[in-house]
């Protein structure tokens, strides 16, 4: 099949919704399909890093000043979104797609209107919801409460009933959109992880001099962005209540964008116990992570978003640390170490339970090597191409 994917975002950068998007299309291409990606003017040229026939069409550069690469709403994206409109309308016009995969909300949206404006083509939109857009925006201080954010509800669940068919990356957004569409035909895709990434790597002595980090230390890792939603507070406070018991940790936080979390190392004078590294290129984080020891998400469920670092960090055969999340117990099971309150204490007090049995660290990565094993883009792309034909 033909396949128009609408990515309303800078693509690719190296953060989280970039790397579903890239990974479902790599492994869509791999099952035979075409895949073409209409996205920003701005973003990485993935053929550098992979080798693939996708085909990224970018939007003119009038906004040339644009330059934002982190998550998070900005009014700009207006301008961009009604430009990308016009770029979609046009490949869907001139390639005849099978099917319009949006991604995001306003990706479906984009798709819709496309759509509709072409309707005579028969084309199939796709829903890819990675969250909730109202809630997103709530935890990235763009809204509080009031009318504004009725409006924006009111729009979301708008989009929510829009697709033939929608999926999400987690049960927690599933469970959402279920109760908000008619027609309640929503499918959870959760995300994967390309294995074979990991394979043929240097050993973890090797890879922490690599990386400069200390031979006889415990390597505490989090990867991801470094905003606010994905719980990156509760980990920068986390830090020195961990510290203040055990010495024998040391911290990585790999990721951008890294002006806060570069303050607080500074503030805190944690500069010998952490480590930043920024930007980290998603095709060298698995040599990150096997040089590691533990692998930590402190994501909470607000804003309904899956984690597809936690399958990075089980790629590489690490314990992980989290709160106790539907999403999260889906892909760990007992290869996780939970934290039930949701604050930096607790994540604390589950770092330092893990750290301090050793037997423990090792099993739980142990089952985190063979329970990954379930969850691949393949069995994704796979779950996908059903609902295209459905």
């Amino acid at each position: 099949m033909k396949i128009l994917v609408i990515a309303p975002t800078p693509f690719f950068a190296d953060r989280g919704t970039h790397i579903r998007i890239l990974e479902e299309s790599l492994a869509l291409e791999k099952r035979g399909h075409e895949i073409t990606i209409a996205t920003y003017h701005i973003g990485r040229d993935i053929s550098s890093d992979v080798k693939t026939n996708i085909d990224v069409r970018r939007i003119r550069r009038l906004l040339f000043w644009y330059k934002k690469l982190e998550a998070g709403p900005d009014w700009q994206k207006i301008f961009l979104d009604i430009m990308l409109i016009r770029k979609a309308f046009y490949l869907a016009r001139t390639q005849k797609p099978d099917i319009i995969h949006g991604h995001l909300h306003e990706g479906v949206l984009i798709g819709w209107i496309v759509k509709s404006a072409l309707f005579w083509r028969k084309m199939k939109l796709v829903a890819d919801f990675h969250g909730s857009l109202t809630k997103e925006m709530v935890s990235h201080s763009y809204l509080s409460g009031g009318i504004l954010k009725k409006l924006f509800f009111t729009i979301e669940k708008f989009v929510d009933n829009l697709g033939d068919s929608a999926l999400t990356s987690s049960e927690e957004n599933t469970k959402d959109i279920t109760n908000i569409r008619t027609d309640h035909n929503v499918t959870t895709v959760l995300d994967g992880v390309n294995l074979d990434c990991y394979e043929n790597l240097p050993d973890k002595v090797q890879l922490k001099q690599e990386f400069e980090l200390p031979l006889d230390k415990i390597i505490i890792t989090y990867a991801g962005a470094l905003i606010f939603n994905k719980g990156i507070e509760y980990l920068m406070d986390a830090i020195p209540k961990v510290l203040e018991q055990n010495k024998n940790v040391f911290f990585v936080v790999a990721g951008f964008p890294v002006e806060d979390v570069e303050e607080f190392v500074r503030l805190n004078k944690l500069s010998e116990n952490v480590r930043i590294i920024s930007p980290l290129n998603y095709f060298d984080l698995p040599k990150l992570l096997k040089a590691s020891d533990i692998g930590v998400d402190p994501k909470d469920s607000t804003t309904l978003q899956a984690s597809g670092k936690i399958l990075q960090y089980m790629g590489a055969g690490l314990p992980v640390v989290c709160y106790d999340r539907a999403n999260n117990r889906t892909y760990l099971g007992e290869g996780g170490q939970y934290s039930k309150d949701i604050s930096a204490r607790g994540l604390a007090e589950s770092i330092l339970a893990l750290v301090g049995e050793p037997q423990k660290m090792m099993l739980k990565g142990q089952l985190n090597e063979q329970q990954i094993k379930k969850f691949s883009w393949d069995i994704s792309a796979k779950k996908i191409e059903e609902i295209y034909i459905k």
